[in-house]
């Protein structure tokens, strides 16, 4: 082989390799891609009335012909977590409305996965400036099929990319992105506690409370097994067992108690415990199919 013909192939080498290497850097995150299809799971086989209308995610994701017979599909096993994850996304959209119309014009979500708030209520959104904070790769994506779609990325929304790994700071990243420090906003961040430490999670808690008065946080915690209901059991050692194959194995875990002397603790004083008996309350009750979530995970609500 001349010396020019190795050179060459070489240089198409480095290429495939930075190819294969942009795909794995613009890939959306499993968890995510996971909530979004519950979601449209929740629509798709329960009858209504639906806690919430998702088929963006649906749309984002656009999964194999036989997605729903993925083993974390399966209609009877999943029941209930799919359950939890829509009374979450509702209520969430539920806190966001009420804010907006007390006059809170930010909206930041932390870990925002495949969100689609934006997409499907354009008509509060839009009155906001929404802000979505997740690792670089999943935004990459998510920017990517919106464009695709046709959906297109609206000048209310913004991308935070974080690279949380790298040690980025997301405060920073928010700020730099046009967040004002000196209004109020309302923060959520579901599904994500559990991945982290909990000096993490002081860390975060930290920086909400300081926040411009008037400002909200909601932030999904999950529960010790000894706390669980005992038909939840089953489902939350399985998802555990995935979490530590996947790398991502859950960290921390509070009492109701506990973590509202947590939130304390950073200087969060106005707190509050939203559990899964509470969401059955607002969204379950009177079902003929005897729908409802799954009790392992319950909401800190926080007023700055």
């Amino acid at each position: 082989m001349s010396k020019h013909l190795s050179v060459i192939l070489k240089i198409k080498q480095c290429k495939l390799l930075d190819m294969e290497q942009d795909k794995k850097n613009m890939e959306p995150d499993n968890t995510a891609v996971r909530v979004a299809l519950w979601r449209a799971l929740h629509l798709l086989i329960d009858p209504s009335p639906h806690i919430i209308e998702d088929e963006i995610g649906l749309m984002l994701v656009a999964p194999s012909a036989d997605w729903l017979q993925r083993p974390d599909m399966n209609p009877d096993f999943t029941r209930r977590v799919r359950a939890s994850i829509a009374a979450r996304a509702r209520f969430v959209e539920d806190l966001v409305i009420e804010q907006s119309k007390q006059g809170i014009s930010q909206y930041v979500i932390l870990g925002a996965g495949l969100d689609t708030f934006a997409q499907r209520r354009p008509d509060i959104a839009s009155k906001l400036q929404i802000f979505e904070i997740d690792q670089p790769g999943t935004q990459a994506w998510k920017q990517h099929r919106l464009i695709e779609l046709g959906l297109g990325i609206p000048k209310y929304l913004r991308f935070v990319p974080v690279d949380f790994e790298a040690g980025f700071s997301w405060w920073e990243q928010l700020k730099s992105s046009g967040f004002d420090i000196s209004k109020p906003a309302v923060v959520v961040c579901t599904g994500v506690s559990m991945y982290l430490t909990k000096d993490a999670i002081q860390a975060i808690l930290l920086q909400i409370a300081s926040l411009a008065p008037g400002s909200k946080l909601a932030m999904t915690y999950m529960l010790p097994m000894e706390l669980i209901d005992a038909e939840d059991r089953i489902l939350q050692q399985v998802s555990q067992k995935g979490a530590r194959a996947s790398g991502n194995p859950f960290i921390s875990f509070f009492s109701p108690g506990e973590m509202l002397d947590f939130a304390r603790q950073t200087g969060l004083k106005l707190v509050e415990n939203i559990s899964a008996e509470d969401l059955v309350k607002r969204y379950f009750v009177g079902r003929k199919d005897n729908l409802s979530p799954a009790s392992g995970e319950g909401f800190l609500i926080a007023t700055i």
